[in-house]
């Protein structure tokens, strides 16, 4: 598990070559698990959102990529597109989809695959530093493509990190 952890932050900071619009995002929060017999726990996030490649007016999609990790030994790393609208007072609203792999740390907090796709929605405020902070419901799911999908929902505080 360590090998994975360690391979993921070495792929997550390989991308991270400084260049406008690129971030990294650090996330702390509570996973709730929909099955009644998991446990539910502290999760922790690191996101890396590379400069948009796609941008109109208050708009802007970027690819991103997620490792996340509970203190249960859950394990998700994924990769997708992240969009961000701008709102007025530097305020922001994001949401992603990150297709991964998760894996349970715990038996009873599996979620149906290896398969599983994060979707998540946050709203935020940047401050003139550049940093932001951000509130993010997020979910993980296989989309039905096995046949259990109990899912998990988690609530992270992330401090968002310029990288320019």
């Amino acid at each position: 598990m360590k090998r994975e952890i360690l391979l993921a932050a070495a792929v997550i900071a390989g991308l991270a070559n400084v260049a406008s619009g690129q971030e990294i995002v650090l996330g702390a929060g509570f996973a709730d698990y929909a099955h009644q017999d998991a446990v539910d726990s502290a999760v922790f996030s690191v996101e890396y959102n590379h400069s948009p490649f796609y941008e109109r007016r208050y708009f802007a999609a970027r690819f991103a990529g997620a490792l996340e990790l509970s203190e249960t030994g859950d394990f998700f790393l994924g990769g997708g597109i992240s969009g961000k609208w701008d709102l007025q007072h530097s305020w922001f609203i994001e949401a992603s989809v990150l297709p991964g792999l998760f894996v349970e740390g715990t038996p009873p907090n599996e979620l149906g695959s290896t398969f599983e796709i994060r979707s998540q929605i946050a709203l935020g405020k940047r401050f003139r530093n550049g940093k932001a902070l951000s509130l993010a419901l997020s979910h993980k799911s296989n989309a039905s493509t096995a046949e259990r999908n109990p899912g998990v929902n988690a609530l992270t505080l992330r401090w968002h990190i310029p990288l320019n």
